[in-house]
């Protein structure tokens, strides 16, 4: 069974929360021994899935280091770059400047037709990601459009009016 990083936060808080209330509400001896296993389980599951993120943590450092190695060998290790690229966009990865620079320069080295294409598709793929993660932190911003003026955009063909100052 396999947890997104956000379903194992939901778990792991859903664990904390059941831990915390049965811990509160009254002394476990009043609520016997089955009560008393119950919690001992949270407690191996609450370990057990903190050591799936540790775990997951460890597994997409490899993967990135793994991408940046081959990355630095090109052009000579093409494939095994865009396989390592492609299978780190499946776990989250937004492409940075360098893998966008990478596939450029592959995209203009000699290939067939069908790789040549698949290269390209590759490449505008990750120019889309990597626009939405700029534009996402944008709008994060102080200032950007979900700042000041709470997440609405001007009407179209109006300006905005600047804000006055009171004159002295």
């Amino acid at each position: 069974m396999a947890f997104s990083a956000d379903e194992l936060r939901v778990l792991r808080r859903a664990l904390a929360h059941a831990l915390q209330t049965t811990s509160h509400s009254a002394p476990l001896s009043a609520f016997g021994a089955e009560w008393s296993q119950d919690i001992q389980e949270y407690l191996r599951l609450a370990e057990a899935v903190d050591e799936a993120a540790r775990e997951g943590g460890r597994l997409r450092a490899f993967l990135l280091a793994d991408l940046a190695r081959y990355r630095e060998a090109l052009p000579g290790s093409a494939a095994g770059y865009l396989a390592r690229l492609k299978e780190a966009l499946d776990t989250g990865y937004v492409p940075g400047p360098d893998d966008l620079a990478a596939l450029r320069a592959l995209r203009t080295r000699r290939a067939g037709p069908a790789e040549r294409e698949r290269r390209s598709a590759l490449l505008r793929h990750c120019e889309q990601l990597a626009d939405i993660s700029v534009r996402v932190r944008l709008r994060a911003l102080p200032g950007g459009r979900s700042g000041a003026r709470g997440g609405r955009e001007p009407e179209p063909g109006r300006e905005p009016k600047p804000e006055r100052k009171p004159e002295p």
